[in-house]
């Protein structure tokens, strides 16, 4: 068996006010190559008028949890519009229709509705990742921090310190030598890559892939931060801990489908 192939999404943030039709196109991409697996590692969701970051600041005034979900919303529907258009149109030619495992990992942006629950009893019921329904567009969800193993490789949107559930710092080589088992997660907004040999004689590949958006962070400065890899990762011939990387730019999904209506 030549092993699966697995397309990992990373951190999105949808919110207010962005453009989302990179979204499209990274949806557009999947029903072209027809990945056996997706997966979201977590923070489709930005919720910024839950962020205790920006609370008491002017940037905070004018935001709605509301607006923040449907931003979400919106974003997964025309990420999942191609895929859609694609089984239907197998259905009506009879043909195999494309159904791949479709797995999110939530993400700390995401865990905001939680936390507001949490913080305010009141809530429970009416805000919270559950009531998003996320479910409703074919995924399996969960929870923050959960690892999902598929095919001997790790999925989770951080790694964290199990003494002070942290996020692990430094590198995708360091984590992969501390965690001593493969992995794929966001978080960071980076593009970090590392492969070593056990002693048994099996490789192990750690990733890093903390970014699938747009647009700029404010808070990164001038000096560089927000130069960071924006895109997805494919991973083929994943099986037994290991599989190859390959890495597709949003540049290159907005040059290959932007125009091509």
């Amino acid at each position: 068996m030549i092993g699966k192939t697995i397309c990992v999404i990373g951190d999105t943030q949808v919110r207010p006010g962005l453009s989302l039709d990179y979204l499209e196109h990274v949806g557009r991409y999947i029903a072209d190559k027809r990945p056996d697996v997706i997966v979201q590692i977590g923070d489709w969701w930005d919720m910024p008028s839950l962020s205790s970051y920006d609370k008491g600041k002017a940037s905070f005034e004018g935001r709605r949890v509301k607006e923040d979900i449907e931003a979400g919303h919106e974003g997964m529907r025309r990420m999942m519009e191609p895929i859609k258009k694609l089984q239907q149109s197998q259905r009506y030619f009879k043909k195999k229709v494309y159904s791949p495992r479709m797995v999110m990992t939530l993400g700390n942006h995401d865990e905001r509705l939680d936390r507001a629950a949490r913080d305010n009893p009141e809530l429970v019921g009416f805000i919270g990742t559950k009531e998003l329904n996320i479910e409703q567009y074919g995924w399996e969800v969960h929870e923050f921090l959960k690892p999902v193993n598929i095919e001997g490789i790790n999925f989770v949107h951080y790694l964290a310190n199990p003494m002070t559930g942290r996020p692990y710092s430094g590198s995708a080589a360091g984590m992969l030598k501390t965690v001593g088992a493969s992995f794929v997660m966001g978080h960071k907004q980076v593009l970090d890559v590392a492969i070593r040999t056990t002693l048994e004689g099996k490789n192990q590949i750690g990733i890093i892939n903390g970014s699938c958006y747009e647009h700029h962070e404010d808070y990164k400065g001038w000096q560089g931060g927000n130069a960071h890899f924006r895109g997805i990762t494919m991973l083929y011939e994943a099986k037994d801990g290991f599989a190859l990387p390959s890495f597709i730019s949003l540049d290159f999904l907005r040059e290959r489908y932007g125009n091509n209506d």
